[in-house]
């Protein structure tokens, strides 16, 4: 298949197109434009994958380059996005531009040349602090942070163009990913990477948060399934490990991982404002499971253990520390 992947060159997009790429498909990796043709975190992919890739550079917020990249392609992986939290709070704009007309440049172009499947993604801060748990699809949507309202927005234009054009839009909503090439200003990679540095006192924002972490591996596998599903089309399908842990215990299990004793320092800095934060996040993967057959292989407390393990020893290895800041807040 000619697949397209918008957001290819962040966390999640290059992992889905080494994925892909494996399995067999032809990506077309679309990538942030930037004066020096990087290509992000497909840079780093071993040149053994790289024979069906076909990378461009550009912006989301375009319509015109959009449908350019999309021509010819048979589905879409939609990851673009602004992600970061912090970062939503002083330049909240930039998200609206960004994730809601983005993904409208998305579908649009979908529907006017036919695209067989769009898969949009979604993120479990959607729900806001989880009312009741396990979080199925239907609970309420709860904007707690700029970002958060423009995802609701992204989505709701996403299926709107379902409802009204029968363009074959699915929603995966996954909750929070992590592993190798993952940006800083997540909890996971803050607390590796200060470990990594040799340091023993981490600075972190609020510790009783629960969240429910996902493994690299198994979100892209998600992708992939819930693409070949014809069930899945204008629904919003979660993407979890139906295991809840507190930041707290999390911070204290990467310290058994790499073995070491930590000492957590509260950084203020790091706190989101009060009515801002989400507190618990624990999802439920019922329908992903019953319209797929997909499973968390990372799943339960032994299975982030490990998930946990293979990210501190991509992130010990020098050359990869070397591009982060250890300690340094990334808004």
């Amino acid at each position: 298949m000619n697949v397209l992947v918008t957001g290819a060159d962040g966390f999640i997009g290059s992992h889905l197109v080494e994925a892909l790429l494996v399995s067999g498909h032809h990506v077309r990796a679309f990538c942030l434009y930037n004066s020096n043709g990087s290509w992000g975190w497909l840079d780093t992919l071993p040149e053994s994958v790289k024979a069906e890739l076909e990378v461009v550079l550009g912006d989301i917020r375009d319509p015109l380059f959009v449908r350019e990249a999309m021509t010819g392609c048979d589905q879409v992986f939609h990851l673009a996005a602004l992600i970061a939290i912090p970062y939503s709070y002083l330049a909240p704009a930039s998200y609206v531009d960004t994730n809601i007309h983005g993904t409208l440049n998305v579908v649009q172009a979908a529907r006017d040349l036919g695209v067989s499947r769009v898969v949009h993604t979604s993120t479990s801060e959607t729900y806001g602090s989880a009312q009741f748990v396990p979080i199925t699809e239907e609970h309420p949507q709860v904007g707690q942070s700029p970002y958060a309202a423009s995802k609701i927005g992204a989505d709701q234009i996403a299926l709107s163009y379902w409802r009204s054009f029968q363009t074959p839009v699915s929603v995966l909503r996954p909750f929070n990913t992590y592993g190798p090439r993952q940006s800083a200003r997540a909890v996971i990679p803050t607390i590796i990477t200060q470990v990594a540095a040799g340091q023993r006192q981490i600075r972190l924002g609020a510790l009783s948060p629960t969240r429910d972490f996902n493994f690299v591996a198994d979100t892209c596998a998600a992708f992939q399934a819930i693409a070949d599903c014809d069930p899945a089309l204008g629904q919003v399908v979660n993407a979890a490990s139906n295991f809840e842990i507190s930041i707290g215990d999390t911070a204290s299990l990467i310290g058994e991982v790499m073995n070491v004793q930590l000492e957590i320092l509260t950084d203020e800095q790091r706190m989101r404002p009060e009515g801002s934060e989400v507190n618990r996040l624990f999802g439920d993967n019922t329908l992903l499971r019953q319209l797929t057959g997909w499973k968390p292989v990372y799943g339960g407390l032994d299975g982030f253990r490990r998930g946990l393990a293979q990210t501190a020893e991509w992130f010990s290895d020098p050359a990869n520390l070397a591009r982060y800041r250890p300690g340094t807040y990334a808004v």
